[in-house]
């Protein structure tokens, strides 16, 4: 099986532009007793509509659609990696992240005071993600199980050139010089 992370289609356009290379995340309904966590060293980008609301993001151009329905067809175009991932617990240090995401304030605010599933209020995970572009999208069609609010998806396994097709969405030398300002703004060392 592969697995998936389910995140708004705006935000995946964000991260599929080199616009954006984090991912915040509190949780979802169905997480579990223990909440949220990066739990996945890699996995594909699975773009949703459900939640994609034009007052939670500051930019980012989209039509509101219904969510996806059972034998629509998924065409999934990015395989990320994640650099580090960390929980953040000082909102000073949440709101230095601004410029690296399309997110406005008040729904990364409303996520980082939110309690429950295994998260306390004043805290929020943080994932500093590395994108490739599938240059042979993988199409495969929606299914029940990958609705609801989780976080992860376990897909089928992809057909095998997927993955060798897979080229970064920002230049080496340019996620380097935002990487390192990222891993400072969240207090981590990368190499």
């Amino acid at each position: 099986m592969a697995i998936a992370f389910k995140e708004w289609q705006v935000v995946c356009d964000a991260l599929a532009s080199g616009r954006q290379a984090i991912l915040l995340r509190k949780g979802g309904i169905h997480e579990g007793r223990e909440g949220f966590s990066f739990a996945h060293d890699s996995f594909f980008l699975f773009p949703t509509k459900f939640h994609a609301q034009l007052d939670q993001v500051r930019e980012g151009d989209f039509q509101p659609e219904k969510e996806w329905e059972i034998g629509d067809l998924i065409v999934i175009q990015h395989h990320v990696e994640v650099l580090f991932a960390v929980t953040l617990k000082n909102w000073d240090d949440v709101a230095a992240l601004l410029p690296y995401h399309i997110y406005t304030e008040q729904t990364v605010r409303e996520r980082f005071d939110w309690s429950g599933k295994g998260m306390a209020a004043g805290s929020i995970h943080l994932a500093l993600v590395k994108v490739s572009k599938l240059q042979t999208p993988w199409r495969l069609e929606y299914e029940k199980r990958f609705g609801g609010c989780r976080s992860w998806v376990e897909l089928p396994e992809p057909p095998a050139e997927v993955l060798k097709s897979a080229v970064p969405v920002v230049w080496e030398a340019d996620f380097q010089e935002i990487s390192r300002e990222i891993a400072r703004l969240a207090g981590r060392e990368i190499s």
